[in-house]
């Protein structure tokens, strides 16, 4: 099971259910992640902008 880097708590979800672009949340602490790779599992930290961003984005698109 993945460990969350900001509290060291195990990331409660199956590494063969995710999908790269997925995010994750950490239970514990609430840390976002997305996953970057499946093969091996690479997580990247979301930034706290980042769902302002993806709602701008869909905005320009319309």
């Amino acid at each position: 099971m993945p460990i969350c880097p900001e509290c060291e708590s195990a990331l409660d979800f199956e590494e063969d259910e995710v999908e790269e672009g997925d995010v994750v949340v950490c239970d514990e602490c609430g840390a976002e992640y997305e996953v970057v790779a499946v093969d091996p599992l690479e997580l990247s930290k979301v930034e706290e902008d980042y769902e302002d961003e993806e709602e701008f984005r869909e905005e320009e698109e319309e």
